[in-house]
């Protein structure tokens, strides 16, 4: 009769896969690609930002260090503070108009009522297909009052409709581009969220009476804040780095768009057309900060009300 042995318990155990320290190299191997475009990318460009803020490039002695003063000169700047301002009246009015109609058109779609979905769907997110210099343009021309679609209304219908690129609605009408190419987005990021809702919740509120109107006040809306509030950084984050449409259509409304009009457009024309390398670098440092404390503050009430 034979007799079968166990095996020992070393030959049992599984055979050691390295040492942990060649181990942990491995994973740094791994991620370091991703470190390294990242410190390239991201953070070398800001340490070189600030490296800059902190000198001055004088007549006399050239470019010479000068601490914070660079700082204490932007916040004395009037034209900085008028274009801070600007973009946060833009934030303030254009946000939620964008985020509401964003979302009521999200709410259409998931509802199931709405014909042609597919279609309608396609359509309201194609103009964020649309690149935003040539959206900026073909705005642009139809607001021309001497040779656009507003310019063909009047002489066709004898009217005088207000000049879109005056100085009192050019704010408005770039609200209006922004807001058409942007409403796409925003809607994919709702219905994306609404998509996921279980429909346990609905055959439960239909079950107890709940109308389509409590339905969205009390299950839909509640459950996508998390998007809500990642769409509202978004935009914020965006209206701060408004750059684009004034750039573009202060050739046709030189009046109406100067130099300071939005932050960015004052950096880029310090930097490019004043020489001045070392402010512009340092408005640009205030606006990162600014961006960064107002969208960290949004994300913590949005946070604060989700729990």
């Amino acid at each position: 009769m034979a007799v079968i042995t166990p095996p020992s318990a070393a030959g049992r155990a599984a055979p050691a896969s390295g040492h942990p320290r060649r181990r942990r190299w491995i994973g740094w191997g791994f991620v370091s690609p991703f470190l390294i475009v990242f410190a390239l990318i991201f953070l070398a460009p800001i340490a070189y930002s600030i490296y800059l803020s902190l000198f001055r490039d004088r007549l006399i002695g050239g470019n010479s260090f000068v601490g914070f003063d660079n700082y204490q000169q932007a916040f004395r700047d009037h034209e900085f503070w008028s274009g801070l301002a600007r973009v946060g009246l833009f934030l303030v009015v254009q946000v939620p108009i964008m985020l509401g109609i964003a979302l009521l058109v999200a709410l259409a779609l998931d509802s199931g009522r709405l014909y042609g979905k597919n279609f309608f769907r396609i359509s309201v997110f194609l103009p964020y297909a649309v690149p935003a210099v040539v959206a900026t343009l073909m705005w642009g021309f139809m607001y021309g009052k001497r040779f656009g679609l507003v310019a063909n209304i009047n002489d066709h219908f004898g009217v005088s409709l207000p000049d879109p690129l005056s100085p009192d609605l050019v704010l408005a009408s770039i609200g209006n581009i922004v807001t058409w190419e942007f409403v796409g987005y925003n809607m994919l990021i709702f219905y994306a969220a609404l998509r996921v809702i279980p429909q346990s919740l609905y055959e439960a509120a239909e079950i107890d009476g709940a109308g389509q109107w409590r339905i969205i006040a009390a299950i839909k809306i509640p459950a996508i804040r998390g998007a809500l509030v990642i769409a509202t950084i978004f935009s914020i984050i965006g209206s701060f780095q408004l750059f684009n449409e004034p750039s573009i259509l202060k050739s046709l409304a030189p009046n109406a768009i100067t130099t300071y009009f939005t932050p960015n457009l004052y950096t880029y024309s310090l930097s490019f057309s004043g020489q001045q390398h070392n402010y512009a670098a340092t408005v640009a440092i205030v606006m990162g900060v600014v961006t960064m404390i107002v969208a960290y503050v949004v994300q913590l009430r949005g946070m604060r009300k989700e729990a």
